[in-house]
């Protein structure tokens, strides 16, 4: 049979250009701009493969596949878009495509992936069920994450060990929940655990259980972790800072396939995918003896690694708007921004990543005067710098807000505090007005507050602890 494709695509000049480079390939290429035209060619001929645009001006590329693969199972499918998100992704992962290309694309690689396409011939998998949760909270169209997101789609189907690699604040949680409630354990539960936060004498407890008496305070049997997953997924974070003692026996049951609970005889057979996430760079600490290599290689059998802010400036615009859309659905003002303002936020390093690109929007929703947000509401939050540098007291109609609330919170998170009477100054001049304003605008609501300050929430209750601020001083201001 000749190596016939169908092109379904409405722009004329990418169409050429795609019909032109599989045509010198030996390819024989129909073209059509429309559902309606698919269907027909369809109808007619026998087509070794079918490429397809999303948006055409007749229907949805994907959405009026289901007919097409129950009467074509052979036939690979390869799905082009410049809807370059992650529903986009999966929603062509679902249908059993052979490949999902953003736009714009690489044509050496697009005729690459034909070839091999038509080459395996492989049938079309089965579709997942159409209980698909929307709404995840992956925001960007940027080629880096495009790339994740094809890493995201491969995994779906299969319990496969991911290892998600990244910078701190660049989202690895959300990809571990993308995996888990888009694939096939999501009827199953999601269980986190930071292994940076548990002492090392209790993370074997912790990940694998105990037994009543196993040792001093265990008055009670203790289902672990591991348990806790059974028929879902076990997202262990920060691998990186697990003690040698635990890396071993966490290797053991991943290669086995059991646990035992601490103090126990019993083996328990695991029913959990496992996704691991750090910010370590692992082959360092490979090298130095500090992480074990058997257990990197058993863990990233998929390795995803999520790009930095930085490498994908062009969501930051997309990013900003999720985060004011979300802090406005939360109970905060609500904002926009203009394209200046979005412009400068682009600007900037944000060496925190999207955790502290949310955490300063969430402040702005706060603390801007106006609906829609200028440079000029920005500027002072981003030039805030050292709080002990802007120290100076703030009167009732809380004008210094802008100036302070930003450099508050990276202040109390990133510095010791001072002891004495620049301690005292602080609290009083800064911390307990602008703590009482923030909480007032948030309904008293704790964590959304100190999203908004960008600190931990255990900061800020030890920080009302020590400021003697009581629920009715709150709802008095």
């Amino acid at each position: 049979m000749p190596k016939r494709v169908l092109l379904v695509e409405d722009d004329a000049s990418i169409a050429l250009v795609i019909t032109a480079a599989l045509e010198a390939e030996g390819f024989e290429v129909d073209q059509c701009d429309s559902v309606a035209g698919r269907d027909r060619f369809l109808a007619g001929t026998q087509y070794r493969l079918l490429l397809t645009d999303v948006m055409l001006a007749d229907g949805d590329g994907i959405d009026t596949l289901g007919p097409v693969c129950a009467a074509h199972p052979g036939m690979p499918i390869i799905i082009l878009s410049a809807q370059n998100t992650l529903d986009t992704a999966v929603r062509a992962s679902d249908t059993g495509a052979f490949e999902y290309f953003p736009k714009p694309f690489d044509l050496e690689e697009l005729v690459r992936t034909v070839t091999q396409a038509i080459g395996k011939a492989e049938a079309s998998e089965p579709d997942l069920p159409q209980d698909v949760p929307q709404g995840l909270p992956l925001v960007g169209r940027s080629a880096a994450m495009q790339a994740v997101y094809r890493m995201i789609t491969r995994v779906l189907r299969n319990d496969l060990t991911v290892l998600i690699l990244g910078e701190s604040g660049t989202g690895k949680e959300l990809v571990a929940e993308a995996i888990h409630q888009l694939g096939n354990r999501r009827a199953g539960p999601f269980i986190a655990v930071n292994t940076a936060a548990i002492p090392a004498e209790l993370i074997e407890s912790e990940l694998f259980g105990h037994e009543k008496g196993a040792f001093t305070g265990a008055v009670a049997r203790s289902i672990g972790k591991f348990e806790q997953a059974s028929g879902g997924t076990l997202f262990l974070d920060e691998i990186g800072d697990m003690p040698m003692q635990a890396q071993t026996r966490l290797l053991r049951a991943l290669q086995s396939g059991r646990i035992r609970r601490v103090g126990g005889r019993d083996e328990i057979s695991l029913d959990c995918r496992i996704v691991a996430a750090t910010n370590r760079d692992l082959m360092p600490m490979i090298a130095a003896g500090t992480f074990r290599e058997d257990l990197y290689y058993r863990l990233a059998v998929v390795p995803i690694e999520l790009p930095p802010l930085r490498d994908r400036v062009d969501d930051i615009d997309a990013l900003s708007r999720h985060f004011l859309a979300k802090a406005a659905a939360e109970g905060l003002p609500r904002r926009n921004l203009t394209a200046a303002a979005s412009a400068l936020l682009s600007q900037q390093p944000w060496r925190g990543n999207v955790r502290e690109l949310r955490n300063f929007i969430y402040r702005l929703a706060l603390l801007a005067r106006e609906e829609v947000i200028d440079t000029s509401a920005i500027e002072p939050l981003l030039n805030a710098g050292d709080a002990a540098s802007v120290v100076r007291p703030s009167d009732d109609t809380g004008h210094d807000a802008h100036d302070l609330a930003s450099a508050i919170g990276m202040w109390l998170d990133e510095h010791t505090p001072p002891s004495g009477e620049v301690y005292d100054a602080v609290l009083a001049a800064v911390e307990r007005p602008l703590f009482l304003r923030v909480l007032s605008q948030t309904a008293g609501n704790q964590l959304r507050a100190a999203q908004v300050l960008g600190i931990n929430r255990n900061t800020l209750r030890k920080r009302l602890q020590d400021l003697r601020i009581t629920p009715d001083e709150i709802t008095s201001v």
